[in-house]
């Protein structure tokens, strides 16, 4: 197996050594300014790494671990955390063992061995995720769990670094100093990745702009991804020549090297507060992970070569040949580490793990904000003023505020709805991002990680799809890795749904929200009026500030400047932007009609009170309910309706397949709802452009035919 060629090498290689002369272990070691003291400090990290490797196959042969993707070939990263200090933000890949237990070293009382193999064994007592997953975090050490999906922590971390700076700029506090620098490690393999390609471009970007982002990307090349080749140089070839970020790079294998070259890049980043990449030139060992078995792609003399870099084993022999130790010496502190992680492990094995599903899902409960006061206003507003006004007294009350996103700051946003807030407020809190939605994702994701409260904008829902795994697989599961420990309140507006006269085509008419529906604790708001968009946006404001909530901001684009209900110039649709406190999951109720309820949110609302109206001509009396939250769903007030009637007509204008409707209809099922339900929605079909649109999306003919036959 290759672990055990792995550890037989290293301490036959080392018992073969000579013994050397002692030498002064302050003095620094050739080649470098790393002293013989600080390499055992070093040194250390990269054998408790090591051994942790090792603990997690044997854990796992035994059915009491469940994570074995080790870091083994990569322990030069010890470096890297040399490089910095504790109190620099980490993003950590999961191949960052050494980095962890020497930057755990830095921090009293801290108990690194402990917390990894409560992870590899899910005990919920690990520190970060409660054995919800193997993350290398923790909120002492300023490290960030991060998700394993490739190179998606990347823009977040171009968003903290933004943030750092930017936070400063204000005058606001951050939870670390003002000169941090952000760090930020992934694999050879990730560079290749969308995400990741956006994420450099991003911060190229903020550098050609001069604007400040102190940021170490730290790529960690090992050649492979699994078992797919990254070809010899590539890595250098694509970064070496870049003028921003600013190109280092270390062979990994060798402490002296990657210490000297790792500071220098970290130091570089300090001063300057711009952005650089260090690409370290490492091995993987022991394969991808304990599962893989190595020669079904990869030739024995290849694996040889590499286990000739070991860098566990080039720092012993560094060791030896230059005095600081004897080969005895080395092999006993690796077999004492060994004998100490095994100990650890034994306890980390029978502590207790997640007890049933309500402490597994804890983390992601959605609670309720404190009533947000709203301020009185006897205007009657659209919708899109209403969200304009909301947005301006949240960045009048609150400094942390930031609105960005793609054209809202000098245009005022496609439609207008931030229109006047960059004049108010200045460049530093309402800006225009370039145009990738990943970036402006991850900048709010690690805006909000810094204690400000971003206000992104996605210019269209279609537009959402290509980075929806910002919110999917990174702010919405922080919660839950961190259990609250970090943070990264935010809003995301996004303009959807159909109905656009004039500007048609289905990348600014989509109404797919079944992406958004299932991501557990994330809150969607979609209001159709002035009234309660002011209201419900502040809500999520609340709640981002008290609990650190996601929340996603549906906005109708048909209904932002309707004015009129039933007839031309009748102003039914304007409201006043003050209004009542809207609490999470709430709906509204229009009318007290005996014989139907009509379910329904967004475009759909008014379209169900003008049905409502014909209704009452054919002797059938209807109220009408608006959800107002997608989610939570607002339950009670849905059960409590339908009962009034006894008959549930829902109108979902997102596709039939996937869409809100198939949520309330369950909802009603679950809660043994004994009327009679039907519902009329979209076509499962994309939106055309102009009059075809008509033949796949719900009208008011369709909501009247069915409102009459279940009444029949």
């Amino acid at each position: 197996m290759a672990d055990i060629k792995i550890d037989g090498n290293f301490l036959g290689t080392v018992a073969a050594l000579a013994e050397r002369p002692r030498r002064d272990p302050a003095l620094p070691l050739p080649g470098g300014n790393l002293t013989g003291v600080r390499c055992l400090e070093l040194f250390d990290a990269q054998l408790g790494s090591r051994h942790l490797d090792l603990a997690a196959r044997e854990l796992g042969a035994r059915g009491e671990g469940y994570y074995t993707i080790g870091s083994s070939g990569h322990e030069g990263n010890a470096a890297v955390a040399a490089a910095l200090r504790p109190t620099d933000p980490a993003l950590l890949h999961y191949r960052s063992g050494a980095f962890y237990l020497e930057r755990a070293r830095q921090v009293p009382g801290s108990t690194p061995l402990s917390d990894v193999l409560l992870g590899v064994t899910a005990a919920a007592a690990e520190p970060i995720a409660g054995g919800r997953h193997k993350v290398f975090g923790h909120k002492a050490l300023e490290v960030i769990p991060q998700t394993s999906t490739i190179a998606s922590h990347l823009p977040r971390a171009v968003g903290v670094a933004f943030a750092v700076e930017r936070a400063a700029r204000l005058g606001l506090p951050l939870p670390w100093p003002a000169d941090s620098v952000v760090v930020c490690s992934f694999g050879d393999a990730s560079v290749n990745h969308s995400t990741a390609l956006g994420a450099f471009n991003t911060a190229r970007h903020c550098a050609y702009q001069k604007l400040p982002l102190p940021l170490l990307f730290v790529c960690e090349d090992n050649e492979i991804g699994i078992s797919v080749r990254t070809p010899p140089g590539w890595v250098r070839s694509v970064y070496s020549g870049q003028s921003s970020p600013r190109y280092f790079t270390a062979d990994g294998t060798d402490l002296v090297q990657a210490a000297q070259v790792a500071a220098e890049a970290a130091d570089w980043v300090r001063q300057h507060r711009a952005p650089a990449f260090l690409h370290l030139r490492v091995v993987r060992l022991m394969g991808h992970a304990g599962s893989d078995v190595e020669l079904a792609y990869r030739e024995p003399a290849e694996l040889d070569a590499q286990a000739r870099r070991d860098p566990v084993l080039r720092t012993a022999i560094l060791l030896v040949e230059h005095g600081v130790l004897s080969p005895a010496e080395v092999i006993a502190r690796y077999e004492d580490k060994r004998a100490e992680v095994a100990a650890v492990a034994e306890t980390a094995a029978a502590a207790p793990k997640l007890a049933g599903a309500a402490e597994v899902m804890a983390p992601l409960a959605v609670r309720q904000p404190p009533p947000v006061a709203v301020p009185a206003t006897t205007d009657r507003l659209t919708l899109a003023q209403g969200v304009n006004q909301a947005l301006s007294d949240l960045l009048a009350e609150h400094p942390e505020v930031l609105v960005f996103g793609e054209d809202v700051a000098r245009k005022g946003g496609v439609y207008g709805v931030t229109r006047g807030l960059l004049k108010k407020f200045g460049p530093a809190r309402v800006f225009d991002t370039l145009l990738d939605e990943q970036s402006i994702l991850g900048l709010a994701l690690g805006a909000g990680l810094c204690g400000l409260l971003p206000i992104a904008e996605i210019q269209y829902l279609a537009y959402l799809h290509n980075a929806a795994d910002q919110i999917r697989g990174e702010a919405a599961t922080l919660r839950f890795f961190a259990q609250g420990q970090y943070r990264n309140p935010m809003i995301v507006r996004i303009a959807g749904y159909g109905y656009q006269k004039g500007f048609g085509g289905h990348f600014h008419n989509d109404n797919a929200v079944a992406a958004l529906r299932d991501i557990p604790g994330l809150v969607i708001a979609s209001p159709s009026r002035a009234d309660d968009a002011a209201a419900m946006l502040r809500t999520c404001a609340a709640a981002a500030t008290v609990d650190g909530q996601v929340s996603v901001f549906l906005e109708p684009i048909a209904l932002y400047h309707t004015r009129d209900l039933h007839t031309a110039d009748d102003g039914g649709w304007l409201a006043p932007a003050g209004c009542a406190h809207v609490p999470l999951g709430s709906a509204r109720v229009y009318g007290d009609g005996t014989d139907l309820t009509i379910v329904s949110f967004a475009n759909g609302v008014p379209m169900s009170l003008r049905v409502a109206g014909q209704l009452v001509e054919r002797g059938i009396h209807a109220r009408v309910l608006d959800l107002r939250w997608l989610a939570p769903l607002p339950v009670e007030d849905l059960l409590r309706e339908a009962n009034a009637t006894g008959r549930v007509l829902i109108v979902d204008e997102t596709r039939r397949t996937g869409g809100v409707s198939e949520a309330v209809t369950m909802a009603l099922v679950d809660a043994g709802f004994p009327g009679r339900i039907t519902r009329v929605a979209s076509a499962d079909s994309f939106i055309p452009l102009g009059g075809a649109a008509q033949h796949v999306l719900v009208s008011e003919p369709q909501i009247l035919v069915a409102a009459t036959t279940l009444c029949a």
